[in-house]
């Protein structure tokens, strides 16, 4: 499988192959991930990376899944097979009910916008969300959503096997998304 477009690295999947071939556009979208991911100001970057990987998986996007879903593992010091939870969403009992009320919000929010209810934003209040828990959530389910389209729209390529992605999601996890940009 090759990607619609000639790549300047086509041997770097996903995402990172894209952010390598535009390094003015990858470079922004670093930085929103950074900040989205990576802040540590309320949610914890665990259950930020659980909300991208999720909201991808419903998208299908394989690398963008998995990859994340790779770092939530990392900062929980799991293995990539804790992903096996984040595909099972708010379902998981693994999590805490305030995350499950979250990503009772992001996968509204992954079919359309509008379709996020009062009646989902009061639960997740109910469950401990405050103001700024709900907003990073919405943010980060919408961006997923371009994220996910961006790697996918353009049929960019990514390893099959969740191990692939161990490296990859520590790095995520705990060098951040401007690692390549520094």
């Amino acid at each position: 499988m090759s990607s619609y477009i000639t790549l300047n690295r086509p041997d770097l999947p996903g995402i990172v192959g894209l952010l390598n071939h535009r390094p003015d556009t990858g470079k922004v979208l670093c930085e929103l991930a950074e900040i989205l991911l990576r802040s540590d100001h309320g949610l914890p970057r665990g259950e930020r990376e659980w909300i991208a990987s999720y909201v991808s998986y419903l998208n299908q996007c394989h690398f963008c899944h998995t990859s994340h879903g790779a770092a939530a593992s990392a900062h929980a010091g799991k293995e990539v097979t804790m992903i096996d939870e984040i595909e099972k969403g708010p379902e998981s009992k693994a999590i805490s009910d305030k995350l499950r009320a979250l990503l009772v919000i992001a996968g509204q929010v992954q079919k359309l916008g509008n379709c996020v209810t009062e009646e989902a934003i009061e639960k997740a209040r109910e469950a401990g969300a405050g103001d700024d828990d709900i907003h990073d959530t919405v943010l980060i389910a919408a961006a997923f959503c371009m994220y996910n389209r961006y790697v996918d729209g353009l049929h960019t390529w990514a390893p099959a096997e969740r191990e692939a992605y161990k490296e990859e999601g520590r790095q995520m996890a705990f060098e951040g998304y401007m690692r390549n940009f520094k």
